[in-house]
């Protein structure tokens, strides 16, 4: 009886997909990853009556920031976000490697910085050293644009509610970790429980963030499916290499339509809007061609 007690205490869960099983296993069954079992302590379920909760208000009691949306200044960003970005949301932005996300996350938080805004710009991917040769060549340098290198949650979400920037960007959500987890960046639960935290302080504190994700080989976003379902806004940002013109498309957006599209082309000098589309989309076609 003791020792039924004593097992019910252990669960052995998955560090890359969090699958949980009551005896341990050589290889998850759910994603075929070798020994990534690890056991874990259950914490046995908290008395109702001892549980502290937050007390219901009336909805007309609830804070009221305004309609108002932060305008970042890219015109063809803010009409696929529906107007700008919307205060206490969670936008995020996934793409093929090298596409262009970082690019254009440097652009919108230069753009917001030089009116007068401190904006935060975490970066668990590349030094200060080469984010700042990209802000020479994007002529991105403002001193209201904070750049910190972090992989720690903790330690972002620490800076967050100390400095209360206007608005806050991390690079990507993949690189990043929390110290209470074992696994190991970029897996499912280290992303899904990132997320969760990031999305919590900007509920708190009302501050805008905005993730970058990659995506797989198939075109999805990399990670746990709910990912996409936790946060307010998911864009796409699209295109070929080859070819100089980006797309920013909306998947998901809760405080505007999912059927705008904002096209970039990307120049030398960094991503330059494209305001007229059909112009050069247009311009493409040959000419006095039979048919």
């Amino acid at each position: 009886m003791s020792l039924s007690k004593k097992k019910d205490k252990v669960i052995f869960s998955c560090r890359e997909c969090g699958y949980q099983s009551v005896k341990w296993l050589g290889r998850c069954p759910d994603c075929g990853q070798w020994e990534s079992l690890v056991e874990k302590q259950l914490v046995s379920a908290a008395d109702p009556s001892q549980v502290a909760y937050t007390k219901p208000i009336s909805l007309t009691d609830a804070p009221d920031y305004g309609e108002e949306r932060l305008v970042t200044g890219l015109d063809e960003l803010d009409r696929v976000l529906g107007g700008g970005v919307v205060p206490g949301s969670v936008v995020l932005i996934g793409g093929d490697p090298g596409i262009g996300k970082s690019t254009l996350l440097l652009h919108l938080l230069s753009s917001l910085a030089v009116k007068g805004n401190e904006v935060l710009y975490v970066s668990g991917e590349e030094s200060a050293h080469q984010i700042k040769m990209r802000g020479n060549r994007l002529s991105a340098l403002d001193e209201n644009l904070f750049l910190a290198t972090e992989n720690s949650v903790e330690k972002i979400i620490a800076m967050t509610r100390e400095m209360n920037p206007t608005i806050l960007a991390v690079d990507s959500i993949q690189t990043l970790s929390c110290m209470d987890i074992a696994s190991a960046p970029g897996s499912v639960t280290q992303v899904r429980e990132s997320a969760a935290r990031l999305l919590e302080v900007a509920k708190q504190e009302n501050i805008p963030t905005i993730l970058v994700g990659h995506v797989t080989k198939e075109g999805t976003l990399a990670g746990p499916r709910i990912l996409e379902h936790m946060v307010d806004t998911v864009l796409y940002f699209e295109g070929d290499r080859s070819h100089a013109f980006r797309m920013l498309r909306t998947v998901k957006n809760r405080f505007g339509s999912t059927n705008e599209l904002g096209v970039f082309e990307m120049k030398t000098e960094g991503l330059v809007q494209v305001t007229n589309p059909s112009e050069i989309f247009l311009a493409e076609r040959p000419l006095d061609v039979p048919g």
